[in-house]
């Protein structure tokens, strides 16, 4: 069996083990269930199917269903987008494979944008890329996360902060969720770039240095960013939680966009701007990110006249990455 078709086999035989089948509308099964979830014939009976068909799907045989067979087993696993879309991906065809194969482009943020993120000066704002490479971040995304631009080129990376780094742990008030959620993107993006040696590679150092990381790749499970809250223990401005919004770009669709804001009035909105205070005293872009120390006190936000000292906008990482 090949590497792509065990993917698939792993995948439908995890979601079929979540599925309630109590709630399937299946008619009431006596016999004693040695595994929990589905069975494969009441997975074939729900997406209408033979179950010698759906059974050869989920050993991996060498088959492309129709998309309507797709989205039948899709429903039938209740799976939601995300999943239908790393179906979609596991099982592909000819066209998709081949297209797989083909050399990646390099990644370059465009420079509009790059300027675009150096004018957002109050909101912290990321810039990822394939396998969550980070190509970019502003001032205020440094001082809040941690300064990847410091950091070796090949080292830019937002799963492996997040599975390996101590300050990833310490930051995030429920680091396990957040961590989990990388994972879970992180295959999804795996299933649609199978044969691109540096995720490859990326998903093997981590299954190695991270045994979090290698039980949560192990689960098959994928999710989709696309916004939510974040919770963080900051050790500058203390406990706050952040909304986050994610922006595909139009003509590279390889790069994502995280941009972090708090409500107006908000405990939270003061310390990110307490935060933006902090990030122009100490010139974050030269110092470790959260963990870096200021010069001052915490509360001296303010210049010898008085005015409030606004952050400049700090240089932009945009190294190229394969």
């Amino acid at each position: 069996m090949s590497e792509r078709n065990q993917e698939l086999a792993d995948f439908l035989r995890r979601a079929r083990s979540q599925v309630d089948h109590t709630r399937t509308g299946l008619p009431v099964d006596e016999r004693v269930r040695r595994v929990p979830g589905l069975r494969r014939e009441e997975v074939a009976q729900l997406a209408r199917v033979s179950s010698d068909y759906y059974t050869r799907l989920e050993q991996g045989r060498p088959i492309t269903p129709s998309a309507g067979i797709i989205d039948a087993i899709a429903r039938a696993l209740d799976l939601d987008d995300a999943g239908l879309t790393h179906l979609r991906h596991l099982i592909g065809g000819t066209d998709t494979i081949a297209q797989q194969r083909r050399t990646p482009r390099v990644q370059r943020p465009r420079h509009g944008l790059l300027q675009l993120m150096e004018a957002l000066d109050s909101v912290p704002a990321m810039l990822l890329g394939r396998r969550t490479d980070v190509l970019a971040t502003n001032q205020l995304a440094r001082a809040l996360l941690t300064d990847f631009d410091a950091m070796p080129a090949k080292g830019r990376n937002y799963a492996r902060w997040m599975s390996l780094a101590p300050e990833a742990r310490d930051l995030f008030t429920d680091w396990e969720m957040q961590a989990r959620v990388v994972v879970e993107n992180l295959r999804l993006e795996a299933g649609r770039n199978s044969h691109d040696p540096a995720t490859q590679a990326l998903v093997g150092e981590l299954t190695i240095a991270s045994s979090e990381f290698a039980a949560w790749w192990q689960e098959h499970r994928v999710f989709q960013r696309t916004h939510g809250d974040k919770r963080f223990h900051h050790p500058i401005v203390g406990d706050l939680t952040l909304q986050y919004e994610t922006v595909t770009l139009p003509g590279d669709p390889d790069q994502t966009l995280f941009l972090y804001t708090a409500e107006a009035g908000t405990k939270h909105r003061d310390a990110l701007n307490l935060l933006n205070s902090w990030a122009a005293i100490v010139h974050v872009h030269d110092s470790p990110g959260p963990s870096a120390k200021p010069s001052g006190r915490i509360d001296d936000v303010t210049n010898e006249t008085g005015r409030e000292t606004r952050p400049a906008a700090g240089p932009i990482a945009n190294d190229k990455y394969s």
